[in-house]
């Protein structure tokens, strides 16, 4: 399927590893010209070129804090200067530390709002503009399945990401019909992350191999597997392209029917 983004401008947060990089590389090849963020500068020029290798559209690679709102808004300039504009935003920023209610700080709360829920605020306050003067914005946030079932020992992901679901549905319909806004709900998936913690039980003796380990990982999981990151890049793409042009204000969980909330 042709998502006829060839030539659009894209904005991807967090987009050096994982998830984030996964959804610029989807929209690379599609065609999409991508700004990519992340704090470490060797790792973020390596990003770019795996993703311009795939398609046709420029990488632009800005380091910056997603916590600082000056770097925010650099990122928001760097794109609109190299590309004249921004089509699509899509948002994405590192866990939170894990850890029960008692043992988390009023330190670890405010932190972790300002990196998850207020570098939304602000991305979307510096962007706003430019994501209305096109033929039509999108902004997709990457978030978590705890929005919609609580973890254990994440009690900081579980309450403070639901702001960005709150935001997201309010935008919806404020800012609308110039702009989409939408969420993606990662499940378990094979991110760098992942993939230590994984590296890290063979070495401890619990598996004899990483692939012993990663099936583990998948077990309990209705696809018998868990995801792999192209596979939520791909929703991401999808969403912001024409195709999902009525598709507005959701949060789409991506876990192999992982999850069993009925809504």
């Amino acid at each position: 399927m042709d998502l006829q983004l060839d030539g659009d401008s894209a904005l991807v947060t967090a987009s050096s590893s994982g998830l984030g990089k996964a959804s610029a590389t989807a929209l690379a090849r599609e065609g999409a010209n991508v700004v990519i963020n992340g704090r470490d500068e060797a790792q973020l020029e390596a990003a770019r070129d795996d993703i311009a290798a795939v398609g046709d559209g420029r990488v632009v690679a800005q380091a910056g804090d997603l916590t600082d709102p000056d770097d925010i808004s650099e990122l928001v300039s760097v794109t609109v200067d190299e590309f004249g504009g921004i089509d699509h935003l899509v948002t994405s920023a590192g866990g939170p530390p894990s850890g029960p209610f008692l043992e988390t700080t009023e330190e670890d709360w405010y932190e972790a709002y300002d990196l998850l829920v207020m570098s939304v605020v602000r991305l979307v306050q510096e962007a706003a503009d430019e994501l209305r003067a096109g033929d039509g914005g999108n902004v997709v946030h990457i978030t978590s399945r705890s929005v919609k079932e609580a973890i254990e020992s994440l009690v900081l992901s579980n309450a403070v990401r639901m702001g960005v679901i709150g935001l997201e549905k309010t935008l919806s319909r404020e800012l609308a019909p110039d702009v989409r806004f939408n969420s993606v709900l990662p499940g378990p998936i094979e991110t760098d992350r992942i993939s230590s913690l994984i590296e890290q039980s063979v070495e401890r003796g619990e598996f004899d191999s990483y692939e012993e380990g990663l099936a583990a990982k998948g077990s309990s999981n209705p696809m018998g597997r868990i995801g792999r990151p192209m596979e939520l890049g791909n929703t991401v793409a999808f969403l912001c392209s024409p195709e999902a042009a009525y598709i507005n204000g959701i949060t789409v969980p991506i876990d192999g029917g992982l999850g069993r909330s009925n809504i």
